[in-house]
């Protein structure tokens, strides 16, 4: 079918209240890890790769770029005398817009030369008016860019860094998107800004698409939805994304195959189906205008139950965790930990938990499991595994009696520890009155000196204790329970 026809070609889409959705159906959270995905090949699959390299890829190879030359072509004629600043702040109009499905067209004929022959849509697109927004999930690739396509290319909110990829820069920027520095501090607010202008100005803007889940996962299941696109209070129209293939040749995650591996999997079958589902447009009630987080977490469970599937409390955050906890030599799925929710609990910043609990964590987590046992955990306080102090704390880590820490239940059982650090009166005490309270042997003692006297930058017996602290932060509550009040 022409999907770019198709699609443009409906009718009034039914509009639902949020109010009284039911979401209550779709699976719970399982103990899946969506950022981990593996292909595994039968013989059968081998020998047809094998031939179809040799046969179908080149020919593919040949079309694909053909198409893609002169999509990048028409793009670079449609944007001849427009700044950045032009795209930015005003929408494209007359034979600039109408080259866009021109461009979009090309593009699904790249697609269709990739192997992308079969594509089913169920539901009805909505207008700009009814649904300014439209949320697509669960975002599993790059090829996540025919569904854009078939949409004849609403404006993307798409991370800076598409910037810098040949072709497809020109293209995406022709879609006038909205760019999202993921290291910038202010870029969150200035995109939610841009969104809101965007979707309440009278000038005519074309619909935004969003990929709320921020990153890409196996599509087990839909993780946490940002709520950056929901802000602006107005209704968003989900849709939901299937590829219902026997072999799944185009999951990109942060742990399986790589890009240049899935796109030569995915050229060498016969075909790849994709399915495109519009649900009924999603209408906020007044409380969740007033919490978008709220509206993002809706809208996910309506998609969730849609695509029965769970809905999973990861994110972009949790990413980075896996992968500083593997650049740290631990088993990358201990950085699996809610970041979402942590934060929200505890006020931590995504950054100290990369560079400062995680690293902690690493000095004495074993390195092929990403646990802790009570015996590693004392060696890394420099204290008796017997001894009450390293025992209470481990406790207080150890939250299920499993006789292991893991990273999450780390961080919990820190953040826990110091707010009652923060709660409890600091009592000025030197190094010498905190070694005669801990009651330990000769050898033990000697032990916990060394690695003091490691620590300390000067001769200055004051700020032994700051130096122990910022090493090891545990012994900042040790003193505090030694001096002042119990430990919870």
């Amino acid at each position: 079918m022409n999907g770019v026809s198709g699609l443009r070609k409906r009718t009034t889409a039914p509009v639902s209240k949020s109010a009284n959705t039911d979401c209550s159906s779709h699976p719970t959270t399982p103990a899946v890890n969506p950022f981990v995905h593996n292909i595994d090949l039968s013989a059968y699959d081998k020998i047809k790769v094998y031939i179809l390299t040799v046969i179908l890829l080149p020919l593919r190879l040949v079309a694909v770029f053909a198409c893609l030359l002169i999509a990048y072509l028409l793009a670079c004629i449609g944007t001849i005398g427009l700044s950045q600043e032009d795209l930015i702040h005003k929408p494209m109009t007359g034979w600039r817009r109408e080259l866009r499905t021109v461009i979009c067209w090309w593009m699904c004929k790249m697609f269709f030369n990739m192997g992308f022959y079969r594509v089913t849509i169920k539901g009805i697109r909505a207008t700009e008016r009814e649904a300014p927004i439209l949320a697509l999930a669960p975002h599993s690739s790059f090829s996540d860019a025919f569904p854009v396509v078939l949409l004849t290319a609403p404006s993307l909110v798409v991370k800076q860094e598409v910037q810098e990829v040949p072709f497809f820069a020109k293209l995406i920027n022709y879609t006038q998107p909205v760019y999202v520095w993921r290291e910038d501090p202010d870029s969150r607010q200035n995109t939610i800004k841009e969104i809101k202008r965007r979707t309440t100005s009278p000038d005519g803007w074309q619909q935004i698409l969003i990929f709320p889940e921020g990153t890409c996962s196996n599509r087990k299941g839909l993780i946490t939805f940002k709520p950056g696109a929901f802000y602006p209070g107005v209704p968003v129209q989900p849709v939901c994304i299937r590829y219902p293939n026997r072999l799944d040749t185009l999951s990109w995650t942060w742990q399986g195959p790589g890009a240049l591996e899935l796109l030569w999997l995915t050229m060498t079958q016969f075909y790849t189906y994709c399915e495109l589902e519009f649900l009924p447009v999603y209408v906020p009630t007044e409380e969740e205008k007033c919490n978008p987080k709220l509206f993002a977490s809706n809208v996910r469970d309506v998609m969730a139950k849609a695509l029965q599937v769970p809905v999973i409390d990861y994110s972009y955050e949790d990413c980075r965790l896996m992968n500083k906890a593997k650049k740290l030599g631990l088993p990358p799925s201990i950085g699996l930990i809610e970041v979402q929710n942590v934060r929200e609990e505890f006020g931590l910043d995504a950054r100290v938990l990369e560079t400062d609990f995680l690293e902690k964590f690493a000095k004495f987590a074993d390195a092929s499991s990403g646990l802790a046992t009570a015996k590693q955990f004392a060696r890394y306080l420099r204290l008796p595994v017997e001894h009450p102090k390293a025992m209470e704390i481990f406790e207080v880590y150890d939250s299920d009696r499993s006789g292991m820490i893991s990273f999450k239940k780390y961080v919990r059982g820190r953040c826990t520890l110091s707010g009652s650090v923060k709660n409890s009166t600091r009592t000025n005490v030197s190094w010498d009155v905190v070694k005669q309270r801990l009651k330990l042997s000769p050898q033990d003692l000697e032990t916990i000196d060394s690695f003091v006297t490691n620590l300390k930058s000067d001769t200055n017996e004051n700020d032994v204790l700051d130096h122990l602290y910022a090493a090891v932060p545990e012994w900042s509550w040790i003193v505090s329970d030694l001096c002042n009040s119990r430990l919870p």
